[in-house]
């Protein structure tokens, strides 16, 4: 009878160590990543779905973080912003009154596809580890922490949650705020249009509102728009149900074609910022979701993540603790992030005001230029 094989004791895979975990890959988890790597820590991006894929979004990138987005992307993808479509102009329509404002300096139209995809690329670049198609499934301790996976445990020393509004890892939050008591939905796709207006166009109505604005894909150079609209769940579900709720919105779209199958998205719910969740530091819509028509969410989702990532670095340089860094990120976030959502709020309360005020202000945002331009200053 042979003797018989040895067979070695099976050892559990040590976990992996990291300074930080990105737990989502959009615009705000990317930017932390590149961020925090840059300054030399080791840094581990999660996303939890595929890339590239379509978001509902704007895609309307305002010239305040185009800078920013620039050193970000260094020199891994440069046709994205040179060749980004500018939008100098924004129109709104609503009870019959057309007000026009100047976007100075232009904003940039970039789509979520391309947008999230180069991002990833470029942080893969600058020396993140990346995972995709894989779900974080708890995060246990305050600092260090652990997080599970399906596959893997990992130690981490902090932590920066971008997974967006609705995730495993993102708290429910408060209540939300008065008058958001209803279901909101938001939708979104990409239609064709000869020679589309250079403005962003916002077209309201009773219940909600659709903005339409000139894009371009990769590798696509025909006329292309972006329809995005916010609107309450029982008054429509469908993009052609949001077109048929304005009169002029209604006309412009009779003559589009899709080019994708449309995205959603819900609920929609508006409360007050959460920067920091049990020593996480939260960016992008885990912190909060800023009203759509403010053209500002990849805007405030590119300097949250950095300035999430920029509040790390001293700590991981060992000169101040994570509960500092935490401090110092919510009062960085709350000073420069959060009269956005302020003045946001302030404009929905105006929309939501009975239609006679409604257009005794219309008259007035017409009559008045620079009360127009007022508006558009407001969300920057």
């Amino acid at each position: 009878m042979g003797t018989p094989s040895h067979v070695a004791p099976a050892h559990p895979q040590k976990p992996a160590i990291f300074d930080l975990a990105v737990i989502g890959g959009g615009p705000a988890g990317t930017c932390a990543a590149i961020t925090a790597v840059r300054a030399g820590a080791r840094v581990l991006l999660v996303e939890r779905g595929r890339l590239p894929r379509q978001r509902v979004c704007g895609e309307f990138v305002s010239a305040e973080s185009l800078a920013l987005l620039a050193g970000l992307l260094a020199s891994s993808a440069p046709a994205l912003l040179s060749g980004a479509l500018r939008i100098p102009q924004a129109r709104l329509f609503f009870d019959g009154h057309s007000v026009h404002a100047p976007i100075d300096p232009p904003a940039a139209s970039i789509a979520r596809f391309d947008l999230d995809f180069t991002l990833w690329q470029a942080a893969q670049q600058a020396g993140v580890s990346t995972r995709v198609e894989t779900t974080i499934e708890s995060v246990t301790g305050s600092g260090p922490f652990t997080l599970r996976t399906e596959a893997e445990e990992l130690h981490v020393r902090a932590v920066i949650n971008a997974s967006g509004r609705w995730s495993n890892l993102t708290p429910a939050g408060p209540d939300p705020l008065p008058d958001q008591k209803e279901k909101w939905l938001g939708l979104k796709a990409h239609f064709s249009e000869r020679s589309p207006h250079p403005s962003v166009d916002l077209y309201f109505f009773e219940g909600g509102y659709c903005g339409v604005q000139p894009v371009e894909l990769a590798g696509s150079r025909e006329g292309r728009v972006n329809a995005c609209a916010m609107v309450r769940s029982h008054i429509a579900r469908s993009l052609p149900e949001v077109f048929a709720l304005h009169a002029d919105l209604s006309v412009r779209a009779r003559k589009w074609q899709p080019l994708m199958e449309p995205v959603s998205t819900s609920p929609l719910i508006f409360r007050e910022p959460e920067p920091v969740e049990n020593s996480v530091l939260m960016v992008g819509d885990a912190a909060a979701f800023v009203d759509p028509f403010i053209g500002d969410g990849i805007s405030l989702a590119l300097r949250s993540g950095a300035l999430a990532g920029e509040c790390l670095v001293p700590f991981f340089k060992s000169e101040i603790s994570l509960a500092e860094a935490a401090t110092q990120y919510e009062r960085a976030y709350r000073n420069r992030l959060l009269p956005v959502f302020r003045n946001s709020s302030q404009l929905r309360r105006l929309l939501r005001l009975p239609r006679p005020l409604r257009k005794s202000v219309g008259h007035l945002l017409e009559t008045a230029p620079a009360l127009s331009r007022l508006l558009v200053r407001m969300t920057r």
